[in-house]
């Protein structure tokens, strides 16, 4: 199983994959697809028009990780539900994803 995220020096990347138009904003649970790759899986109620669902993507988890807003950021898949994130935090971040990634569900 492929890890859903990574760390260099101060940045880390996270794979999401995004559920738009949602009943709630949440972080749920670690999966993997077909082809091997594990991603969070995240719902927002923000529609995937005009960048907001993105924008409630980078909130929630900068929320979900104790971030501020502007330390996460979507730099893949800005129109698919598959995204990857940069975060800029400390190197103990790491440890929270990995810790989380092997929990059941991941909760914001």
């Amino acid at each position: 199983m492929a890890m859903a995220w990574c760390r260099s020096d101060l940045m880390h990347h996270l794979t999401v994959r995004v559920q738009p138009n949602a009943s709630a904003d949440r972080v749920e649970n670690w999966e993997t697809d077909a082809a091997g790759r594990s991603y969070l899986k995240v719902r927002v109620r923000a529609v995937p028009e005009g960048g907001k669902a993105n924008a409630a993507v980078e909130k929630l988890v900068a929320k979900w990780l104790g971030l501020p807003k502007s330390a996460v950021r979507v730099v893949t898949g800005a129109k698919n539900r598959l995204k990857g994130l940069d975060i800029d935090g400390p190197p103990e971040l790491a440890a929270k994803l990995a810790g989380d990634q092997g929990n059941e569900r991941a909760e914001n």
